[in-house]
């Protein structure tokens, strides 16, 4: 019988025997109805996203006699596709300026939180001050409080102030409602972190903000992401603080309202829509993909410290 060795970093191995074998296939058959149901989860999750891809691609006739399966008949005619439903979208539809306003609300909405969140989670974790632990409760009891209560009195105080219809309006507002959740979050991250690092900096000289930023911001950055990538999120998709704090002026609208727009305008015209919805979808998409490693990272770290 001929026997086969595998060299690998100079030892010999021998192929595995009957009985490896045979373990092998008895886990695989083990785990081939896992296997089985994420694949069928995967397909069913992603077949509506996929037909609304499609349809964002095909001429209003197409779509409006024949479903978007269709297409598969003739896989490799990419005559039956289309990019004139995303031009027609973004230059007469307006969508295009809803898209800039998106980034514009999105991104200090984003940012503004995560610096305040990481401060307050640095200070209750590792600075010594009366009520500390009183403030934190408090923090984190305010993540029960409705949205939906705070619309009022917040809207008559942009009001007076002259706020209300501007980007300064929902930035603080989204700071004000991301605050409870961030604080909370980064608080059990940077306070489960070694003591015995933070205390070797403070005999080494080092200030409370030179710990922040030398030590407290890189290591936790997955925690960081898994808050931007959240908070951007609800950003970009809210509808209602938007409508509320901004209104319904095409100047300031976001691509939600733009696209709410659209349904009710022209709902016939399912190839506009699936382009306008695909469009809303690509920041957040491309956001969760780059920061995803960190996000996973940031969701697990938690659950195995202590």
């Amino acid at each position: 019988m001929t026997v086969i060795r595998y060299e690998k970093k100079g030892y010999r191995q021998s192929p595995p025997g009957p009985k490896a074998q045979a373990k092998r296939l008895q886990n695989f058959l083990k785990k081939l109805p896992v296997h089985i149901a994420l694949v069928v989860i995967s397909v069913v999750w992603t077949l509506p996203s996929v037909g609304v891809l499609i349809s964002s691609l095909r001429p209003r006739d197409d779509v409006l006699t024949n479903g978007w399966w269709s297409v598969f008949q003739h896989p490799f005619d990419f005559t039956q596709l289309t990019l004139a439903n995303y031009l027609t979208v973004l230059t007469s539809e307006g969508m295009g300026q809803s898209f800039l306003n998106s980034l514009t609300i999105s991104i200090p909405a984003t940012i503004i939180p995560i610096a305040i969140a990481t401060f307050a989670a640095y200070a209750l974790a590792w600075m010594s001050f009366p009520g500390r632990q009183l403030l934190f409760i408090t923090v984190v009891a305010l993540l029960v409080v409705p949205l939906q209560m705070t619309f009022i009195p917040i809207l008559r105080t942009y009001s007076a102030l002259g706020l209300a219809g501007s980007f300064w309006a929902v930035w603080l507002a989204h700071t004000g409602y991301g605050m409870p959740l961030g604080i909370y979050l980064l608080r059990n991250y940077i306070g489960s972190l070694p003591r015995d690092l933070i205390e070797a900096a403070s005999v080494d000289g080092a200030s409370h903000l030179k710990i922040f930023t030398r030590l407290i911001v890189p290591l936790s950055m997955p925690a960081i992401a898994s808050f931007a990538v959240f908070q951007f999120l609800w950003v970009w998709n809210d509808l209602l603080v938007a409508l509320v704090y901004l209104g319904g002026t095409p100047d300031v609208a976001p691509v939600t309202l733009k696209l709410t727009n659209i349904v009710g305008s022209r709902g016939q015209d399912w190839h506009l829509l699936t382009a306008g919805a695909f469009i809303s979808m690509i920041v957040p998409l491309g956001v969760f993909f780059a920061l995803q490693r960190y996000f996973v990272r940031g969701l697990l770290a938690g659950s195995v410290k202590g």
